[in-house]
């Protein structure tokens, strides 16, 4: 694995190049074609992905409507880091946009690596915080954009 690509992703920017090594100790690489869903809202959560190559779709299925696009992550994006933190089932589907390569990290190994090293878990665990309140902030953007709209109707 190249740790400069690793060093490239916002998750991964404060790392030393030995916490690098650490993290390519924990991760395997997966493939998958365009179309292939990786996961659906309600399965268990127990990966997390690091996009190397590709696109993925966040979609919600919405009754009576059909996929409704969250957002479409490329190269250098993650998710599934919800469930590396909590032990709930997935809060969306994930499905591969264009052909993609991930890195991949299993929670039990996370787990066990974060308990190993408490610098390394402080690290980790404040990035993934950032990048839940940025898309709680972008979130709450939509539902007052949504709510804006629909007043006028």
């Amino acid at each position: 694995m190249d740790l400069e690509l690793l060093r490239q992703t916002d998750l991964f920017q404060e790392l030393t190049k030995e916490e690098l090594g650490k993290i390519t100790g924990i991760s395997a690489k997966e493939s998958f074609d365009s179309g292939h869903v990786i996961f659906e809202e309600g399965d268990k959560g127990d990966k997390f992905y690091l996009i190397l190559k590709g696109e993925v779709r966040i979609s919600k299925i919405i009754p009576g409507i059909g996929e409704e696009a969250l957002v479409v992550l490329k190269k250098g994006s993650y998710f599934g880091e919800m469930s590396l933190i909590d032990d709930q089932p997935r809060s969306a589907h994930a499905i591969v946009n264009k052909a993609a390569e991930f890195l991949v990290i299993d929670r039990t190994d996370f787990e066990r690596l974060l308990i190993k090293d408490k610098d390394l878990a402080y690290k980790l665990l404040m990035t993934f915080v950032r990048t839940l309140s940025l898309r709680l902030r972008e979130t709450n953007e939509k539902i007052k954009a949504f709510f804006a709209m629909t007043a006028f109707k």
